[in-house]
């Protein structure tokens, strides 16, 4: 539940701005992650990248951080296998309640039953 009373704004300078719009233009980074390594709403990142793109905020001599870029990177990259993990114990977990909700039934020629002679 959120508390009362006045929100708290944050102001951040226009070099964190140009900063978060250059990382969030990376290829193989998604703004979302970008959004959730810095603390703040997509949508503000959006915004900001907007800006950039108006010329409002300057990008071109901001300098990124190597590090935090393949680190970027990374987290996209290991996402994406959680994900395709995900589905496939989705599947495997389908596939036993399957397996193992089916009848098990006994062909006639299986069964051998012995004649027993008195």
């Amino acid at each position: 539940m959120p508390k009362p009373g006045p929100r708290t704004t944050y102001r951040y300078t226009d070099d964190f701005k140009a900063t978060a719009a250059r990382l969030s233009q990376l290829p193989g980074v998604a703004v979302q992650d970008v959004a959730a390594s810095l603390y703040i709403h997509p949508f503000m990142l959006s915004r900001w990248r907007k800006q950039a793109r108006e010329g409002v905020i300057m990008t071109k001599g901001v300098a990124v951080d190597k590090a935090v870029a393949a680190e970027l990177k990374d987290l996209r990259r290991v996402k994406k296998a959680y994900e395709q993990l995900k589905l496939e114990h989705d599947l495997l977990k389908k596939a036993i309640a399957f397996t193992s909700g089916r009848k098990v039934t006994s062909s006639p020629s299986s069964n051998s039953s012995k004649c027993s002679t008195p």
